[in-house]
């Protein structure tokens, strides 16, 4: 049992942390600002070969594990870059999970290439505005034509549609009432976006504005027979091989936001005088501080647990919600505890404090709420009869 970085994952932590030194304070409060996509960030991750930390050396990805790119991504939310950064990446290093294990050989070297290079961008269509995370009740429709599908139907809350080039979509092949089980005749394409039947309409939102929320409105969108990954009707299942890596990485997201909150907290609190002594010398300022520090190494811990089982192909269900729900609550208290902190100042754009705490609400909502991760824990763990 060892609770620390290996020297590898020291060695990526250190290199992520300079390369993101390039974009400082300023540029990140431009983009929310601006709410323009940091297409510099994205590009300059991508040409340093970062987005493959998890993908296959065949497909020209690193072949590292979860456990490597939860260290990276924890790394670029602690920069300073945040959620906004960190979403502007996130797809690429844990989506095609799905591509990766049930797409074929063509698939494979095909899809994956163009992304990891930064050629082309990817979104993750799944959620629908009146199913929520009631996933087995999605009503986007794929119907079976000559080569391949026709689709209909909306999709909401997908984050990078509007700069994106290709989507992993998933579709009901069959109609609810025609099948056994609500978990069958979903299936899971990854296609290109024609905007001629993809229309999207950005949300205007709380936070991360340089990382834009969309919907998207689908009408007969083709997608070919060789855009289809696994089997049709098998598209449940196989999306949920990706669940656990997205949980993990948003709660190494969201302990690394924590840690920026704190460490700017404490360097105001060091240097802040009030009444002729630095404001950090009172217990009123570095109990709560001490506290957040605290529950954001602890969730940190369960994040790597988590990673760790998944990279050994062992069941990380438990521990990825697990994971996920304590590095989100962490981070919010870390994040409103710096701007408690700072006072007035933790208000102003300057401090950057209130940016992170209006992005730290994301690993908070999405993808999944923290209800549904107490009811996952209740039912799984505690063994309780399920509540919904």
């Amino acid at each position: 049992m060892d609770f620390s970085l290996n020297q590898d994952q020291q060695d990526i932590r250190e290199a992520v942390l300079k390369h993101c030194s390039q974009f400082p304070d300023e540029y990140w409060l431009e983009k929310d600002r601006s709410g323009e996509f940091p297409f510099e960030f994205h590009k300059s991750m991508a040409e340093a070969g970062w987005l493959g930390v998890a993908m296959p050396e065949a497909v020209g990805g690193a072949g590292l594990g979860i456990t490597e790119a939860a260290v990276m991504m924890q790394a670029v939310a602690e920069s300073g870059g945040g959620m906004t950064a960190a979403s502007a990446i996130h797809g690429p290093v844990f989506g095609l999970e799905p591509v990766t294990l049930f797409g074929t050989e063509e698939q494979q070297k095909r899809m994956i290439p163009p992304i990891l290079s930064g050629e082309e961008k990817m979104c993750f269509a799944v959620t629908e505005p009146n199913t929520g995370l009631d996933t087995t009740s999605l009503m986007t429709r794929a119907e079976k034509v000559p080569g391949g599908y026709r689709v209909n139907g909306e999709k909401i809350w997908i984050t990078n549609a509007h700069v994106a080039d290709r989507m992993l979509l998933i579709a009901r092949t069959t109609p609810l009432e025609e099948v056994k089980k609500k978990t069958e005749g979903l299936t899971l394409f990854y296609c290109k976006i024609d905007r001629k039947s993809v229309e999207h309409r950005l949300i205007p939102k709380m936070g991360r504005h340089a990382v834009g929320s969309n919907m998207l409105f689908i009408t007969d969108l083709f997608i070919p027979e060789e855009d289809r990954i696994g089997e049709e009707g098998q598209g449940f299942k196989i999306l949920l091989q990706g669940l656990n890596p997205e949980r993990v990485l948003l709660g190494a997201e969201a302990t690394g936001l924590g840690r920026v909150a704190i460490r700017k907290a404490s360097k105001y609190a060091q240097e802040r005088v009030v009444f002729g002594r630095p404001i950090g010398q009172n217990q009123g300022i570095q109990h709560p501080l001490a506290k957040a520090w605290m529950q954001v190494e602890a969730a940190s811990l369960m994040v790597f647990k988590a990673a760790t089982l998944f990279d050994k192909g062992l069941e990380c269900g438990t521990e990825a919600n697990a994971a996920k729900y304590l590095a989100a609550e962490a981070g919010f208290e870390a994040c409103q505890t710096a701007v408690m902190s700072m006072g007035g100042m933790g208000y102003a754009q300057e401090y950057h404090v209130e940016r992170y705490l209006r992005e730290v609400m994301i690993p908070r909502i999405a993808p999944v709420s923290p209800h549904q991760i107490m009811n996952y824990i209740a039912e799984r763990v505690l063994e309780l009869p399920r509540s919904y």
